[in-house]
């Protein structure tokens, strides 16, 4: 994910596979391994000293280099940060790891689940009475683990042009991920957010911030949590205030769902769309993956793209300036050829001597 922002931003990546493929996460044709696009891709058995040299050479010209093993792990390779910055004293050295370069944990396996389990995100995802939700990796891997790396060098990249001193930026996925929470801990610490799921404004608790099925079988959403923007959803939708709990009457927010829900079981979602989009009760559709990149708003700002027949996110966010362009497909270093992969990097008679038959 970091890799991938960088590059739509307008980085040149170059991605270093491994020779001997090894299965990692959930397997896909590439042109749908989305997270690979816009770089170029060599293949190299950092077992081997020649494939060492190489990535030693690469760093003399980088700005930055991520890796995503274990902690120690590049160091016993021979390119550890020290040695790194030996050969480039302003490199940015970013390392994604869950748990962190130290602490108890650091050198254990963990997942996404697991990191935000241990922050305190995970218990806090969910509706009344029921466990605690996965929510996908938006929390951990994609947010608090690769945008707080991408974050993290673009600050690091800055000083170092200033400073002409790189340094190692230690992104931890359980770092990020708690500091995502940081207005919730606020709240907690204040006594207004309780610890126990669903039961507070902005988890499912209240009746004016959640979803509801419409007589369809899909879904809608709504927040209006100012007064202003409350009054007019019941104006719109026909119900006299008076026929509703008070809006922050937390005992009896049960109320407020079930005369709510009763109400948008009514119509379609689309009637709901038609009715309230585009208004001010705080109101959108609940879309699904596929519906998504058809709705009138995002194709008019041009949120998805398409590339080689797959949709898929444009990069983000906008410039007005240095507007971004399409990002390349994902490639495979198997299908990349190492004079192409490599071009800017190094030299031509460098390469030439790299491709050199032993």
């Amino acid at each position: 994910m970091c890799a991938m922002t960088l590059a739509d931003l307008g980085a040149t990546v170059l991605r270093i596979e491994r020779r001997v493929a090894v299965e990692l996460g959930i397997k896909r044709p590439i042109k749908y391994d989305l997270l690979q696009r816009g770089r170029k891709a060599i293949a190299l058995d950092l077992k081997e000293r020649s494939a060492i040299d190489l990535v030693l050479k690469l760093v003399e010209s980088a700005d930055g280099l991520i890796e995503g093993f274990r902690p120690g792990v590049t160091e016993r390779m021979g390119l550890g940060p020290e040695i790194c910055l030996e050969r480039n004293p302003k490199l940015v050295y970013g390392r994604m790891t869950g748990w962190g370069q130290t602490g108890p944990l650091a050198s254990a396996a963990g997942h996404d689940l697991n990191y935000i389990a241990l922050t305190g995100a995970l218990h806090a995802i969910g509706r009344k009475g029921q466990p605690p939700t996965p929510p996908l990796t938006f929390v951990g891997d994609m947010g608090g683990g690769g945008i707080y790396l991408a974050l993290g060098m673009l600050a690091a990249l800055l000083s170092a042009q200033r400073t002409g001193q790189g340094q190692v930026v230690d992104a931890a996925i359980v770092d990020g991920a708690a500091h995502l929470a940081t207005t919730l801990f606020g709240l907690v610490g204040a006594g207004i957010l309780s610890e126990n799921r669903g039961e507070n404004i902005m988890d499912s608790g209240s009746f004016f911030y959640d979803v509801y099925r419409c007589s369809d079988d899909k879904w809608i959403s709504i927040a209006p949590i100012e007064p202003k923007f409350y009054s007019e959803l019941l104006e719109r939708i026909g119900i006299n205030s008076s026929a509703m709990p008070p809006q922050m009457d937390a005992t009896r927010w049960d109320e407020g769902k079930a005369i709510l829900a009763e109400v948008f079981l009514t119509k379609s979602r689309d009637e709901w769309c038609a009715l309230l989009e585009g208004t001010d009760v705080c109101f959108a559709p609940v879309l699904t993956f596929a519906e998504a990149p058809k709705h009138p708003h995002l194709k008019a700002r041009g949120t998805f793209i398409e590339i080689e027949g797959v949709v898929q996110p444009a990069p983000a966010p906008r410039f007005s300036a240095t507007p971004l362009g399409l990002p390349s497909p994902p490639v495979k270093a198997e299908n990349t050829p190492v004079r192409e992969a490599l071009d800017g990097w190094l030299a031509p008679d460098e390469i030439d001597k790299l491709l050199k038959p032993k």
